[in-house]
């Protein structure tokens, strides 16, 4: 199991003291992938629609400060030398498809082939229409042929598309992306469409744990969402076992890795104990349980308002959570 951390492009850890200690503290623990959010610019106003909260409220939306996603992958591709660089989750309409596919491949690049390529369609109608982005409506047939257009400008020597929303001709795309045949593609979401989309496009599925229209906070609603998945893929001629499985978990516990039994703070949906909630051993046989069932990649949230315990949160799970994961 590989398992990855987050940096922030918002708030008080933005900055590039912070990115930094992060980025450094988190490849000598041994952390496998750093994860960097989307954003380009946060509106002012926003209507209460952000899908991994109970209320719809985006957490810090009053807050406009906003580091570029890919600009912030390259930095970190200077950084590191051997922790991969996900873009968790890279809204794909935002930008234009051949400029992204242009800068993700010099970040791959510049890394050394440690890129990869987290995909999803974006929730927020006001910074689409803000950046004026292809409608809000058609995000999903955007990022997809988006997606295919990657594929085609990392992989022909002579790249040529004709979409609906990109077209491109005659051109050379070069440098190609070190990893062939390409940066891993690997398409975030909860909902049926997400799904669909991965099983048909991406090279894993990488969803959120916490979103309460589809929550998958327990073993068994995982395992339910896993087997659907496999369904999907099967019903396109696609083998499952070609689709990596990924997760990521927007909330840790901290410093008593919350209560050994269920409570209000890291119950799951169904009643039971909130996966990667507990004691060490507990989150231990989550990972394995989860690891069971074909998972290979975690992302786990260390965040806190101050760099120093956001480190020691990242420093006490390598210390106690890790010798006790196999592997």
């Amino acid at each position: 199991m590989e398992i990855g951390f987050f940096l922030p492009t918002r708030g008080p850890l933005a900055t590039l003291e912070g990115v930094r200690a992060l980025a450094r503290r988190g490849e000598d623990l041994g952390f496998d992938i750093i994860g960097v959010p989307d954003h380009i610019v946060i509106p002012t106003s926003i209507a209460p629609h952000y899908p991994y909260s109970d209320t719809g409220e985006f957490p810090g939306g009053g807050a406009g400060d906003c580091l570029d996603q890919l600009a912030l992958l390259a930095f970190l591709a200077g950084q590191t030398s051997k922790v991969r660089l996900l873009t968790s989750i890279m809204v794909v309409p935002h930008r234009p498809a051949v400029l992204a596919a242009k800068m993700l491949a010099t970040a791959d690049v510049l890394s050394g082939g440690r890129v990869i390529v987290g995909c999803g369609v974006g929730w927020m109608r006001e910074e689409f229409e803000a950046i004026g982005a292809p409608p809000f409506d058609e995000r999903g047939a955007v990022a997809d042929e988006h997606i295919r257009a990657f594929r085609e400008l990392w992989t022909n020597p002579a790249p040529a598309f004709d979409g609906k929303y990109v077209q491109f001709s005659d051109i050379s795309f070069l440098p190609q992306p070190i990893q062939k045949p390409h940066p891993p593609i690997w398409i975030g979401g909860e909902s049926a469409p997400a799904m669909r989309r991965a099983a048909r496009l991406g090279d894993g599925w990488y969803p959120i744990g916490s979103n309460p229209r589809y929550p998958l906070d327990s073993l068994e609603r995982y395992r339910d969402a896993v087997a659907r998945l496999h369904r999907y893929a099967e019903a396109g001629d696609r083998d499952p076992a070609g689709i990596t499985l990924a997760y990521c978990a927007l909330r840790w516990s901290g410093s008593d890795y919350g209560a050994a039994r269920p409570e209000p703070d890291n119950a799951a949906g169904d009643g039971g104990r909130r996966l990667l909630t507990g004691v060490p051993e507990q989150v231990a046989g989550d990972i394995a349980a989860l690891e069971d069932l074909g998972m290979g990649y975690l992302m786990l949230n260390f965040q806190s308002p101050g760099l120093e315990e956001t480190l020691d949160r990242m420093a006490q799970f390598a210390e106690d959570v890790r010798p006790l994961v196999a592997g």
